[in-house]
């Protein structure tokens, strides 16, 4: 698939919130009326974030009429491929083939018992391909052009180029980026989130980024890549340096996040999915920053 016609699946523009995919029903008409203002603005995707299960789209789904809606990622550990394939038939079927399956390994430091803990740290990449090899024999299948992978890495970018419409990197930089599309080649979805903290106040900002930051500088999956992207052991302390910061977010006003945007997309990138970050990312729904992001589309 050419980069126009990702582009018109999932526009430039699209948002990633795991309170978007909240489960909890007194919660439910907040989400749904988010999700179809959300459309009305004109963003491309809704990306549901924090590990979520198959049933946490269906309401931003049926809310909205337009954008895409995936998972950023469902964690193939915590369920089963037929049960996978089975979830993903009945959301595309009920609305029109909007929804897009985002998988992923997770990491072994939140793994539930010491065995699994072991197959992440050993296996992440055969695992993940024994489970597109189950998607693909299931029925009915999951098709490659209807699901994405969670990847950082060398050999899980060629996977997702091989086996799957393209890759939803997370935490990476511009610079990622542009390795990562050499990696997907030219045709494959590249999808990456972007962090974004909009105060004018670069220090404060800051302090919000770090704050939140702090929990993926503990797991492994992030640190390594972080390395191999180029920074150091120093700029993972503290809540991460400044110029960790810089490249992995947007800090400043709607100005700042169109140019880490910009840079993103001229790096390769055919779809930013933004993250917005507040002092309760994870609960929180952002309308006033979501709606001044959309000046960006």
């Amino acid at each position: 698939m050419a980069s126009k016609e990702h582009r018109e699946r999932f526009g430039r523009i699209g948002l990633w919130s795991t309170a978007l995919g909240s489960p909890d029903p007194a919660r439910r008409t907040a989400v749904t009326e988010a999700a179809a203002e959300l459309d009305e603005l004109g963003y491309g995707a809704l990306w549901v974030g924090g590990s979520p299960a198959l049933e946490q789209a269906e309401p931003l789904l049926a809310a909205t009429s337009r954008l895409t809606v995936g998972t950023s990622i469902l964690n193939i550990w915590q369920h089963t491929p037929a049960d996978i394939a089975t979830g993903h038939a009945a959301l595309n079927t009920d609305h029109g083939g909007r929804f897009v399956l985002g998988l992923g390994v997770s990491h072994a430091e939140t793994a539930q018992n010491q065995q699994a803990k072991e197959e992440l740290r050993q296996r992440p990449y055969s695992a993940m391909r024994s489970c597109l090899d189950e998607l693909d024999a299931a029925s009915p299948p999951v098709p490659e052009g209807q699901r994405a992978l969670a990847a950082l890495g060398p050999r899980m970018l060629e996977l997702a180029g091989d086996r799957a419409l393209g890759a939803l990197p997370y935490l990476v930089t511009a610079e990622h980026t542009a390795r990562a599309r050499t990696s997907l080649g030219p045709d494959a979805l590249l999808a990456p989130e972007l962090k974004v903290v909009l105060d004018t106040d670069l220090e404060r900002a800051r302090t919000t980024a770090r704050a939140y930051l702090e929990r993926y500088l503990a797991l492994t999956n992030y640190r390594n890549s972080w390395l191999r992207q180029g920074f150091t052991e120093d700029d993972l302390k503290g809540g991460g340096s400044d110029r960790l910061l810089d490249e992995v977010y947007a800090l400043g006003d709607v100005d700042a996040a169109r140019a880490r945007v910009d840079a993103f997309l001229e790096a390769g990138a055919d779809h930013v999915a933004l993250q917005v970050v507040t002092s309760d990312t994870f609960n929180a729904l952002p309308l006033a920053e979501w709606r001044s992001l959309a000046a960006l589309l």
